[in-house]
């Protein structure tokens, strides 16, 4: 049965636009109100993000620095330079007679006198170490500008490369490879060695091309290392690399070389992205103690 056509309604053009309307005026009251608190949590989570990065790579680059040779940490504008250990002891001072490792007169002690045939064997004093290819021995280290802690090959370097016949896991001697007898000046009271890793070497954090464009920096914090033993210093040594942070605005190392104990390596690091930066300042204590 068809219903009479008076009883049927439905919506006019007119009330349609009126709702419509209303929608978007309700619509944008409320995007008004959620902007702020959207663009603030887009905000902290950027800054967040920042810091997080900033505090990172700060916090690496302490742990490692915190392990270098006395004396090896070097700066040259926006890097710094250090030789990492992997291990240590002491090397025996007094020959105790029986059987030498190097078969010589000196035998087990390590002979710093010129006057003495190239010494390239000596006893550990204490517990058994790993050594594996590459690895390289600093002894007595007390220059300040870390050059000599470099110097693998000259006379007065104190840097020696393990040669192969040391290489090997539980050893109670040191064998090196060299042709220069260790300088007097690095025979110390402690007798101490430090062993620097073969598949590190020295290590370089380098800050690269920090400026800022359209709000962002641009500049790159890079960790360098296996790249040998370079006199003088190099900035970008090259070798194997890994970048920390990018997003780079501004960056420093402060270090006071003329303290030969203990120094503090002031790390300020800038970064900047949406135009808003987060600076952070971390300073490392360097023990120079040999």
């Amino acid at each position: 049965m068809r219903m009479p056509l008076t009883s049927q309604h439905g919506f006019t053009l007119v009330e349609m636009i009126v709702v419509i309307v209303i929608t978007g005026i309700i619509a944008g009251m409320v995007a008004i109100f959620i902007r702020a608190p959207v663009q603030g949590y887009v905000d902290s989570a950027r800054r967040a993000e920042m810091t997080d990065i900033a505090d990172t790579a700060l916090r690496r680059m302490a742990r490692d620095l915190r392990t270098a040779v006395p004396n090896s940490v070097r700066v040259s504008g926006t890097s710094v330079e250090f030789l990492p250990t992997s291990d240590g002891g002491r090397y025996r001072i007094a020959d105790v007679g029986g059987a030498h490792c190097g078969g010589t007169a000196m035998g087990d002690a390590l002979s710093f006198d010129p006057a003495d045939p190239v010494d390239t064997c000596f006893d550990i004093v204490g517990r058994p170490i790993d050594f594996t290819t590459g690895d390289t021995i600093v002894i007595g280290s007390t220059q300040s500008d870390g050059s000599l802690p470099y110097m693998t090959a000259a006379a007065g370097g104190v840097s020696r490369t393990i040669a192969a016949a040391g290489v090997g896991t539980g050893k109670t001697t040191v064998k090196i490879s060299s042709t220069q007898q260790y300088p007097a000046s690095s025979e110390l009271p402690g007798s101490r060695f430090e062993v620097v890793p073969g598949d590190q070497q020295a290590v370089t954090y380098a800050c690269e091309n920090f400026v800022t464009v359209n709000g962002d920096g641009t500049g790159t914090l890079t960790r360098y290392w296996h790249y040998g033993f370079n006199n003088p210093q190099v900035a970008l040594p090259g070798g194997t690399s890994a970048r920390l942070a990018d997003k780079i605005s501004g960056c420093s190392f402060v270090y006071d070389v003329n303290n030969r104990r203990n120094s503090l390596l002031a790390v300020t690091l800038t970064i900047t992205r949406g135009s808003e930066s987060v600076s952070l300042y971390q300073e490392i204590h360097i023990n120079n103690v040999p």
